[in-house]
């Protein structure tokens, strides 16, 4: 007998989405207010422990209701792509300090996306290009492993 996974088992985990704005706007981020976002590359850092899968295709769907900061970034913005990391733990904090650590990284909109944590943001912007080997190839929706994280 097969065995089939139960649609009520959720896999846990932490993304980044690799997101392009193609155009600089200004952007109401609900009670956070409005931002001048500058056109180019940024990195959205989050987690989702009641279902990746779930959460991943959720950010991924243009019909949706605003509930998150990112929901509202996500009506201008083009996901290029998305890395994930299977497991339990909560990495998204540890993520975005490394984010933040890369060249070039600014922080254009305090607490995006920290309402929860005491992270500067989870939000970095990168401007025209991301930082010299934080790319993977170019438009590739393969799926393999790097250090832990998986590029989907």
């Amino acid at each position: 007998m097969a065995h089939k996974r139960s649609h009520n088992q959720k896999t846990r985990g932490t993304y980044a989405l690799v997101l392009h704005l193609p155009r600089g706007a200004t952007i109401r981020v609900g009670k956070l207010g409005a931002f001048r976002f500058p056109r180019g590359y940024y990195i959205y850092v989050g987690s989702a422990l009641n279902g990746l899968t779930a959460r991943l295709a959720r950010h991924l769907r243009p019909d949706k209701k605003r509930f998150w900061h990112i929901d509202h970034f996500l009506e201008r913005a083009q996901v290029e792509e998305i890395w994930t990391h299977q497991g339990d733990g909560r990495l998204e904090c540890l993520w975005a300090r490394a984010a933040l650590a890369l060249p070039r990284a600014k922080i254009i909109a305090p607490r995006f996306g920290a309402s929860d944590c005491k992270c500067p943001t989870h939000l970095i912007y990168f401007g025209a290009a991301m930082p010299k080997g934080q790319r993977g190839e170019e438009g590739r929706r393969g799926h393999e492993k790097a250090e832990g994280v998986e590029k989907a």
